[in-house]
């Protein structure tokens, strides 16, 4: 009941973030590659020759997003959704227009910077600021707009592009950035939200503020990032080599995309449910625990060979999915503060993105040197088993530094 309490008060502003993760969506890997056939038909580009261009792509976008990032520590959230829903509408068109590669490769980096990068970003970095004791519950919403992105735009691109081609279905896309996504995120979000007498009482957890210098001097900073990376990692890699993996286990492809059913099912009951957890308990308190699903994830993938196991993997991946897509929302003011969170956010998700680009290429490098697949997914499992008690010992040392702040703050001063 409070929960829908919640939704009911915070309408406008859970909406507009949900709608800048959601138009996200056109700057997503599982967006553009449903031109991928396309593009490497007319541009003459193999498999390797097109998966090369997007990771460089990737790459190049996660190397400016730390520096771009830092505008939504001086602008609003609406002004920011102003300067970068019309970019990503113009990636779009410039997909749809393309002719050369380099054109091809600008207007990739242009939708995976401004799409998957900073629409995402600001929506996060907005839903930290704007609640508190309610974080949790703020994050888990908006990244829903993921999910029903990943369920609704395949089809939609399908069908569109079956009247009008793919390129038309790139200007549609623009199309809909400017004319849907652009007023209704701006009206959303135009008023910022301020703290709200009905608001229950925030636990004290937000850290000092950091800048972002000192973030990447800090050791914890590292150890968590060995958290951070691997949800990313290993789902784009497990998911980039399916058809592989499918052939290896004999299984049947059209089961194992059905068991993504199950997955996404489970990333969105989990979402909602740790975010519970994060406004009762602190992201601290659960980081030890969300990479465990996932670690028996790549065990039950890695070491059995029934066509059941796709969706034990799937359900397991979906748990944590779930508890991290959250966390990481929630989790950066409790260690670092609030002052500086937009440039280290944008430093952070900068790094996830280059995992997500590194996985494919470094597994399939094993792979082409006789590297047993299953053997490389349960290595993934071990290192997450390790990774979280890991994540217990950072924990420790975050509330450790939390209290030696607090008391600091508390002595009078001479």
């Amino acid at each position: 009941m409070m929960f829908f309490v919640f939704l009911r008060d915070n309408a406008r502003w859970l909406a507009g973030g949900f709608l800048l993760t959601f138009f996200s969506s056109f700057g997503q890997t599982f967006f553009i590659s449903l031109s991928a056939g396309q593009i490497r038909a007319e541009y003459g580009l193999s498999h390797g020759g097109f998966g090369t261009l997007y990771m460089v792509a990737t790459l190049a976008s996660a190397l400016t997003l730390p520096r771009l990032g830092q505008i939504v520590d001086r602008y609003s959230a609406q002004k920011v959704a102003l300067i970068i829903v019309p970019l990503l509408a113009a990636a779009a068109l410039l997909m749809a227009v393309s002719s050369q590669i380099a054109v091809l490769a600008v207007s990739i980096y242009m939708l995976r910077l401004f799409g998957q990068g900073m629409m995402t970003h600001n929506a996060f970095t907005a839903m930290a600021r704007w609640f508190s004791a309610q974080r949790g519950r703020a994050v888990s919403v908006i990244t829903l707009g993921h999910n029903v992105g990943e369920a609704v735009f395949p089809l939609l691109f399908v069908l569109v592009a079956g009247l009008v081609g793919w390129r038309g279905s790139w200007v549609v896309a623009a199309l809909v950035l400017v004319l849907v996504a652009l007023p209704a995120v701006g009206a959303l979000i135009a008023v910022e939200r301020a703290p709200r007498a009905s608001d229950p009482v925030a636990r004290k957890v937000d850290a000092p503020d950091w800048t972002r210098g000192e973030v990447v001097r800090d050791p914890v900073f590292y150890l968590l990032l060995m958290g951070v990376m691997a949800p990313g990692f290993i789902g784009t890699t497990i998911f980039f080599h399916q058809v592989y993996l499918v052939e290896l286990r004999g299984w049947s492809l059209e089961a194992f995309a059905t068991s993504f059913i199950f997955m996404a099912t489970m990333t969105v009951t989990f979402a909602l449910v740790s975010g519970q957890l994060i406004d009762r308990f602190s992201a601290v308190a659960i980081l030890p625990g969300f990479l465990v699903p996932l670690g028996a994830a790549c065990l039950v993938l890695g070491l059995l060979e029934g066509q059941w196991s796709a969706f034990a993997f799937m359900g397991l991946l979906g748990i944590s999915y779930g508890f991290s897509s959250t966390l990481f929302g929630a989790l950066w003011p409790e260690v670092y503060g609030l002052k500086h969170l937009g440039s280290i956010r944008a430093l952070t998700v900068a790094i996830m993105v280059f995992a997500t680009a590194m996985g494919p290429g470094l597994t399939g490098f094993l792979i082409d040197r006789g590297v047993s697949y299953p053997a490389q997914i349960v290595t993934m499992g071990l290192y997450c088993f390790v990774t979280s008690f890991l994540m217990a010992y950072v924990a420790a040392r975050v509330r450790v530094r939390a209290l030696k702040a607090a008391d600091l703050s508390a002595t009078p001063r001479a």
